[in-house]
């Protein structure tokens, strides 16, 4: 609990919930924020919502929460976002911003002096990582992807970082934990900067269902509980998520026609095809094989790929 909560021009006396728009500074770009003030202290947890704008069970999840957490029921604070790239959201675009055509979680920590992407990952992280105690970004399958439930927390933080964090995954519903060893994104900006950080996948393909915005306010809410946040223990799920420690990550090599030969969520055996990359004319130009024994991530469903996109990411199995 604080006081006052303020940021930007936006303010949420204690024991208040206050929502407007938070104006990314030397932009036009406006983001839908809710703060939940609590009457009572604890910390201050952040949730993103849409820093891709077609990962919509997210999205979806954190305007709901943002309608029905109470400050009554908080200790701290909550403050969700939902979602951050308004401009990808309403256009129906994958993965970018559409003004300047950049990855906003490629971006971070960013910089006020770049283009709106970075700026808006700068203002992220000055105004809203500097103030959180614990960070969710809520992600998913973008319009043309899909991805099975599970989550990364960040493994080359600072150990209380990541243990922390790691702690709050494993309260989750999500099928695996990911120990992440990227550097980028803006849950790994954060946990750099000494915020235990997790980024949950949910869903994809441009749709969502209530289903799937039910289990993702499941993983919020059990996060919110272990962290003291929400009153009551967290409810763990029947099957606790497995964890995996070494993922792998394949981009197309080629422009042409993505003929997936596994499906999201299947297991794999060391060196079983993936799929293939063919022409306009059908003339197979790349063929995909697993490294290891995996589970299937998430890959790209749409039939036209690019080289140099995501086409698939996988989870080693021990």
């Amino acid at each position: 609990m604080k006081e006052t909560l303020c940021i930007g021009a936006l303010r949420a006396e204690s024991g208040t919930k206050a929502n407007g728009y938070y104006t990314v500074p030397k932009t036009l770009h406006r983001i839908p924020v809710t703060m939940i003030n609590g009457e009572q202290d604890g910390k201050t947890v952040l949730i993103t919502s849409g820093i891709h704008g077609g990962e919509y069970p997210g999205i979806q999840t954190a305007i709901e929460l943002a309608q029905e957490l109470s400050p009554a029921e908080v200790r701290g604070a909550v403050i969700l976002l939902h979602p951050v790239n308004t401009q990808a959201f309403l256009q129906g675009v994958a993965s970018v911003i559409p003004e300047d055509g950049e990855n906003l979680n490629r971006v971070f920590p960013g910089t006020m002096g770049g283009t709106i992407t970075h700026k808006t990952a700068f203002s992220i992280t000055r105004d809203f990582h500097s103030i959180a105690d614990f960070y969710i970004d809520l992600h998913g399958g973008d319009v043309n992807e899909l991805v099975m439930p599970y989550v990364y927390y960040p493994g080359i933080a600072q150990q209380e970082v990541s243990a922390l964090a790691r702690e709050c995954a494993c309260v989750t519903a999500c099928s695996y934990v990911v120990r992440s060893v990227a550097t980028g994104g803006a849950f790994n900006s954060a946990a750099a900067n000494g915020v235990p950080s997790l980024l949950i996948e949910r869903g994809g393909s441009g749709l969502w269902s209530g289903e799937e915005v039910q289990a993702y306010k499941y993983d919020v809410r059990n996060i919110l509980k272990k962290l003291g946040v929400l009153p009551g223990a967290p409810v763990l799920p029947e099957q606790p998520p497995k964890e995996i420690t070494t993922a792998f990550y394949i981009d197309a090599e080629a422009d042409g026609c993505w003929y997936p030969l596994v499906k999201v969520g299947q297991t794999v055996e060391k060196g079983a095809c993936l799929g293939v990359i063919r022409d306009f004319f059908g003339k197979t130009l790349r063929e995909y094989f697993a490294p290891e024994k995996a589970v299937v991530l998430y890959m790209t469903v749409t039939l036209g790929i690019e080289a140099g996109t995501s086409l698939i990411a996988l989870g080693q199995i021990d």
